[in-house]
């Protein structure tokens, strides 16, 4: 008789089937894990993590723009130094508190309305108010050790227009006093040793601003507006910020007429002075050129109340607005008819323009050298017979752009503070690359002397 397990027909079915079919409790898991991951799917479609949109409806380009341009980066980490308010906001109200105070998003006090003209250097003022609130490209750290960039908050462009213009006015002892605190203070800075000053940002937005030791500057990274009365030891273009000057007219915020182009009677428009040094003589010889013309306003001015009101009005009745050189190659007039939506007409054969690297000027202004400006009837034909729809592309244009100049508190995304401390970003690469070569170089700039 055989020991072996006799198994019949039936139980091999039955023990097959067993084999082949996962138990119920492995089931319920399989489906349970199934519904985990499809909720998960569906509440980040919901909440917007991701998005399927692109790959079915494609992007305007504007939006595509808005997506390039947001921030999807850390901000940049900025340690601004703690100075007495006689070195910023105490030169605004010589009458207000001077002492050790600190300046907060609080009690900062608002730019006052009645600065005239010497709003147009107020760049520092607003980056420095920037750092006091939340910003989208810059934040302020009070850990000098995490610092991007260090931010030195003295207003030189004001001390300028406070203590006095001419070199030989006893006033001017006090902007020098000034100058001559903040630089000792950053030599003793080891964070200033450290670098040499390299990673330290100064604005310097007024031609005569820091103007007893700027030279100690020269490695700094510079806030200008242009480079006409710097030399190129101390500032230059691959080192240095260019800002847009802080426009005096009022935005024009309400540009809604139904024909813009029809509904601006003016073809071109200048009011300013038409006395300047340098390259500013250019101005003396366009007046000789239009003055008179039809449909055309060429103005003398000088930088008062009633004149920046009559800028405003004469702006944006225009269709285009003179911008020629001045004591230095840029001006307020510029980004005066930007926010004015007048196209700007340029004529500046130095001028340098802010995040040119962003945008493109020739979207929206004309540019013509001195030679071709002072052909007589040059001017005159080339925007006389310009193209009605290229004039409102370029207008349209202006409306899109102006946000980007445009200085305010709380500072807004995109607009003019936003935009520099993009630019300031972008700087920093090239500052590590000099600092840490500096630190093993036993001959100093010898690159140069090849």
């Amino acid at each position: 008789m055989s020991h072996e397990l006799q198994i019949s027909k039936y139980e091999k079915e039955e023990i097959g089937r067993a084999l082949i079919r996962p138990p119920k409790m492995y089931g319920k898991v399989i489906l349970s894990v199934v519904f985990l991951l499809l909720l998960a799917f569906s509440y980040s479609i919901f909440i917007g993590s991701l998005d399927f949109r692109p790959y079915f409806f494609p992007l305007l380009p504007e939006q595509k723009q808005q997506r390039s341009q947001s921030c999807d980066y850390e901000p940049l980490k900025v340690y601004m130094y703690d100075l007495p308010r006689r070195f910023h906001v105490g030169m605004m109200d010589p009458e207000g508190p001077q002492g050790e105070e600190p300046v907060t998003a609080e009690n900062i006090p608002q730019w006052p309305e009645n600065a005239g003209v010497r709003k147009q250097h107020s760049v520092e003022y607003w980056l420095m108010a920037s750092l006091l609130f939340e910003g989208r490209e810059a934040v302020r750290v009070l850990d000098p050790e995490a610092a991007d960039a260090f931010y030195v908050p003295f207003f030189s462009s004001l001390s300028f227009n406070t203590h006095g213009h001419n070199m030989t006015d006893p006033a001017t002892e006090g902007d020098r006093k000034l100058q001559v605190e903040i630089m000792d203070m950053l030599h003793k800075s080891k964070y200033w040793q450290r670098s040499a000053g390299r990673d330290h940002v100064i604005p310097m937005t007024h031609p005569n601003a820091f103007r007893f030791l700027r030279q100690e500057l020269n490695a700094s990274i510079l806030i200008v507006v242009d480079f006409g009365r710097y030399p190129r030891s101390l500032s230059t273009l691959s080192k240095d910020i260019v800002a847009p000057y802080v426009h005096v007219v009022d935005s024009y915020t309400n540009d809604t007429a139904k024909d813009p182009y029809e509904s601006r009677k003016t073809l071109l428009f200048f009011r300013g002075s038409t006395v300047r040094k340098d390259e500013g003589k250019v101005r003396a010889k366009l007046e000789k050129i239009l003055l008179g013309q039809e449909h055309i306003r060429y103005e003398r001015g000088r930088p008062t109340t009633h004149a920046i009101q009559a800028s405003t009005e004469g702006m944006r009745s225009s269709k285009f607005c003179l911008h020629p050189a001045g004591d230095t190659p840029s001006s307020c007039r510029l980004f005066d008819a930007i926010v004015s939506h007048c196209v700007p007409v340029v004529v500046s054969d130095k001028i340098e323009l802010p995040y040119e690297d962003e945008i493109d000027y020739t979207k929206f202004s004309l540019f013509f050298s001195d030679t071709e400006a002072l052909q007589p009837g040059f001017l005159i034909n080339k925007l006389s017979e310009f193209p009605k729809e290229k004039w409102l592309e370029m207008w349209r244009n202006l409306k899109n752009i102006s946000h980007h100049f445009e200085f305010q508190f709380p500072p807004a995304k995109g607009d003019a503070v936003d935009m520099l401390w993009r630019q300031l970003r972008r700087k920093l690469p090239g500052v590590q690359l000099a600092t840490h070569r500096s630190h093993r170089l036993r001959v100093p700039d010898w690159w140069r002397r090849r």
